[in-house]
């Protein structure tokens, strides 16, 4: 009980201190499949058996199998509906009176609303995220019987009751590269179905209903999640093409993918860039980097800055003084081609030099 409670409270607190969030926003939907692993339940004192108290359900692993919709507000936060369904072979009824054998399999199904949010670390590869949710739960006992070894006892259930639950969540989303809005999904969920239901039995010894206690169940799921919002990649019209913007003032300089290194492409166009500030009237050579949407807006700040010093320093090294050079970085706020978040475009992924 008290690790369930600070379990649930620890997702709760959490939630609203993340400071950014994983650019997911509009419709999702997510499926997966998983272990399930319930704890012994109790059973009611006194309600099953004369003279069976405390008696206990234990069951073997099972599967979990889960779907949801949802929406994501685009700052973290989103909400979803979940239906979920699970299966485990009970193993025993513990501590029966008289030495039995036990059979059947409990299973739950039900529906739950959760309220998740996603974290951003500073990787474009994984965003963790919690959350905790709360629904209802129903519990059906699928030919359960106890009976006597070697005796006339016997007893059986298939009845079903249902009960609100609540759950909290802790999970990673791993984005597939070039699948722009798929992510895989693992994650841990731990549920409390509340305790209360009866369920009724019949047998040829006194009997009375089943009353479970308190449920807990341990989900561990591997899951896809997709989101609709995330355009396809757009291919470049032309490609990167590193000429002087205007007249031998301007030069652009093109990076791969999640690079800050200078091929030999890209130190050719820069010295070019330092030969041409030798021979006009300039005052200041302006270096300015930029990255394209692929990565979060921190990330992709500081790759933008790696750029533009990189080609500062080459800069120096072809014999412009330091002191007559300016960087900036602007992320990725500044697009040659505008794009969607998710998209890699190689124009966007530049330093600009500018002969002032």
């Amino acid at each position: 009980m008290q690790f369930r409670s600070m379990l649930l409270a620890t997702a709760v607190a959490a939630f609203p201190v993340v400071a950014s969030a994983q650019p997911i926003e509009g419709l999702y939907i997510t499926g997966g499949v998983g272990l399930h692993a319930p704890q012994n339940t109790g059973i009611g004192r006194d309600h099953f058996l004369v003279g069976g108290s405390h008696l206990r359900l234990e069951q073997s692993p099972g599967f979990e199998a889960l779907g949801s919709i949802g929406w994501a507000l685009g700052n973290g936060a989103r909400f979803e509906i979940e239906a979920n369904f699970n299966q485990n072979a009970v193993g025993a009824i513990a501590r029966v009176p008289v030495p039995a054998s036990s059979s059947g399999s409990i299973r739950h199904y039900g529906a739950m609303a959760n309220a998740l949010f996603d974290m951003d670390v500073g990787s474009p590869w994984v965003y963790p995220y919690l959350g905790v949710g709360v629904g209802y739960q129903q519990t059906s006992a699928v030919n359960v019987a106890v009976t006597q070894n070697g005796g006339p006892f016997a007893y059986r259930t298939s009845d079903s009751q249902g009960a609100f639950a609540m759950q909290a969540i802790v999970g990673l989303s791993f984005p597939i590269p070039n699948m722009p809005g798929l992510s895989i999904t693992p994650e841990y969920r731990f549920m409390d179905i509340l305790g209360g239901q009866k369920l009724k039995g019949t047998g040829n010894f006194p009997v009375a209903n089943n009353q479970l206690k308190n449920q807990f169940d341990h989900n561990f799921i591997i899951g896809v999640r997709y989101a609709f919002n995330v355009p396809p990649p757009v291919m470049p019209a032309t490609a990167p093409v590193p000429a002087a913007a205007s007249a031998a003032r301007s030069y652009l300089v093109f990076f791969d993918w999640d690079k800050a290194t200078l091929d030999d492409r890209a130190r050719g166009i820069v010295q070019e860039a330092a030969a041409a500030s030798k021979k006009v009237a300039r005052t200041r050579i302006d270096v300015t980097g930029n990255a394209d949407k692929t990565g979060t807006e921190s990330y992709n700040q500081g790759l933008s800055k790696r750029r533009a010093d990189a080609v500062a320093a080459q800069l120096v090294r072809d014999g412009i003084a330091k002191s007559d050079i300016s960087v900036t970085a602007n992320g990725d706020t500044h697009p040659l081609v505008p794009t969607a978040p998710g998209v890699r475009e190689p124009q966007n992924r530049r330093v600009e030099i500018v002969l002032r």
